[in-house]
Parts: C-alpha cells; structure tokens; sequence
C-alpha cells in the first residue's frame, strides 16, 4: 500500500538547510591585518606599541624527550637541547619555523640586555629571566683592594692581639648587667 502523506514529511526535511558558512560581510578598510589574522581595534587612532625584536633566545626543553617523534627529537637535538642544560639561539625566521614544530616541548625566553649590549671585554651573566647581566670590570676591583689595603694600615685600627685581649676580657667578666 501507498501512503501519499509519507511523502509529504519527507519531502519536508529537504527542504530546510542550515546555512553555515562564510561571513557575507566583508569589512574592507576597517582592522589591521596581521600574518594570519585582522585586528579590529575599538579606536580608530590605535597605534601599535613600537617593539623591536630581541636577537637573540634562551631555550630550555621542559619535556622528556620519550615519547617525542623522531623529527621533533632530530629538531631538538640539532639545538643541542638533548641534555639538561639550556641553548643560545638565535632569532631567524628559520629557527623560529623549526622552533614552532616543538613549541610543547620547550620554554622560549627573550635575551634582554638592561646593562647595555656588551662588549668583547665585558664578562656577562645570563639570568633565568633572560637578562644578561653586565659584571663590573676588574679595574673598580683593584680599586676596591687599593681602599682595604689603606684601610688595615690606619692607626685608630686595633691589631689582632688588643682585639683578642678585650675580647676574652668581655667573655669572662660576662656583660655589666645592673639589676
């Protein structure tokens, strides 16, 4: 038997589609565009903040490397991340590619330099926050030494064995205590 009515509620269900897709609208000349993304700020006069990048990176592997596929593993042993200590890598787009592929693997942070960039001369110190430190130079040193040296040479200074004396003297008589 032939129902003509079961027709009529299936033909029904084609007839509604759900339109997802594309946004219609097309905003030309509003936002700024990114590499892979369009910013629409809330005021027209935004700026972006002037940034510079930094030369160069401290990279640390923060994951075990068991388990990795052997590309992320190849990726992170030309960084000669395999051991536990960190790496110096310097900022380039291809670097930063080959970085990307193992971004869950590592922690990234940006080399400043709140010193001054150094010299040739300078001896540095890299902190865990990426600063590099500055160490002050050998001549205020020597300064330093020339100051202790007049220093235990003056007379008001009491030798070691006038010190020793009053010492014990204090430690056997005990303190004054008045009560």
């Amino acid at each position: 038997m032939w129902n003509p009515n079961l027709l009529k509620t299936s033909s029904v269900s084609f007839l509604f589609k759900r339109h997802v897709g594309k946004c219609k609208f097309n905003w030309f000349d509003e936002g700024i565009q990114y590499p892979g993304f369009k910013y629409y700020p809330r005021h027209s006069n935004f700026e972006d903040p002037p940034y510079e990048p930094t030369k160069l990176f401290r990279v640390k592997r923060i994951k075990h490397m068991k388990g990795l596929p052997y590309w992320e593993k190849g990726i992170l042993k030309e960084f000669k991340l395999d051991g536990d200590d960190y790496s110096i890598i310097k900022n380039i787009p291809e670097n930063c590619h080959r970085l990307w592929k193992v971004k869950h693997c590592i922690q990234i942070v940006p080399i400043t330099y709140p010193d001054g960039f150094p010299t040739e001369s300078d001896r540095t110190y890299l902190q865990e926050n990426g600063e590099l430190r500055i160490i002050k130079n050998v001549k205020q040193m020597e300064k330093r030494l020339e100051l202790i040296e007049k220093f235990n040479k003056l007379p008001q200074r009491m030798d070691g064995d006038t010190l020793r004396r009053n010492l014990r003297k204090k430690w056997i008589d005990g303190y004054e205590t008045h009560l």
